[in-house]
């Protein structure tokens, strides 16, 4: 074989890098497009906490899409219009203040349950805008039974008393079982059924005390979600629970 020529030589060179140039990946427009997005949530933020001046915030926008040089059209953002902006601009003031109230429900709730002497028995915590209230099972029914207790119906009571006053609340009650299916000549088909009726069970005697039945629904989740590993009677005795999840109201 003939040896290359130098000319022969530096064009495979540019030949080469020409086709490692248009090989090159595009990961960076996707994670451009991502911060692109996160600017944009951030100013929103920023203005959903003062008077919304729509002109300025698309400068800024503009600006920032500007100084990163996003041109290529698969991350480029159609122009905002007036109406969406303000739309966008007004469910972040509602998230933020939604969970406001939630922080301030709360902490009204943990010092109730501090009054009450009910620390260590519920469990209370909060999420994205979500109160959780969980009771272990042990507490309010007999040991696979889906019938209310009359020290399970006494918590509940107490309990009562805090959310019929928190009227801004919709509360989901939801059942859980551990992991291990009813025992040998049980009059329930499956956890499912357990679970279902103890939620059942606590709605309806929530409601008997006059709670508004349309704040409360009931779902039974069986082993679902559990909070343990079900490797030990103290697990499982914790897996088994009944949960008040607390959402805020918006409407009628």
């Amino acid at each position: 074989m003939p040896p290359r020529s130098a000319a022969m030589s530096e064009d495979d060179d540019n030949y080469d890098e020409e086709i490692e140039e248009s090989e090159a990946p595009s990961e960076w427009l996707t994670t451009l497009a991502d911060m692109s997005m996160l600017l944009m949530s951030f100013f929103i933020m920023l203005f959903s906490m003062s008077s919304l001046d729509v002109k300025k915030f698309s400068e800024s926008f503009t600006s920032v899409k500007t100084a990163l040089g996003v041109k290529d059209k698969a991350v480029t953002m159609a122009p905002i219009s007036t109406g969406d902006m303000n739309v966008l601009v007004e469910q972040a003031k509602l998230k933020q203040r939604i969970i406001g109230e939630q922080r301030r429900v709360y902490d009204q709730f943990r010092t109730y349950v501090s009054s009450k002497g009910l620390d260590g028995v519920v469990a209370a915590t909060l999420e994205a805008g979500k109160i959780t209230i969980g009771f272990p099972a042990g507490v309010l029914f007999p040991k696979d039974g889906v019938d209310l207790t009359e020290e399970g119906k006494g918590k509940l009571r107490t309990l009562f008393d805090f959310l019929i006053k928190a009227a801004g609340e919709r509360i989901n009650i939801r059942g859980f079982t551990d992991n291990e299916p009813p025992g040998a000549g049980s009059r329930y088909r499956d956890n499912w059924e357990i679970s279902s009726l103890r939620a059942v069970a606590v709605l309806r005697y929530m409601v008997s005390l006059g709670m508004p039945p349309n704040r409360l629904t009931a779902t039974g989740l069986a082993d679902l979600e559990p909070l343990y590993p079900n490797d030990t009677p103290e697990h499982r005795a914790r897996n088994q629970r009944v949960e008040f999840v607390l959402e805020r109201w918006i409407g009628d």
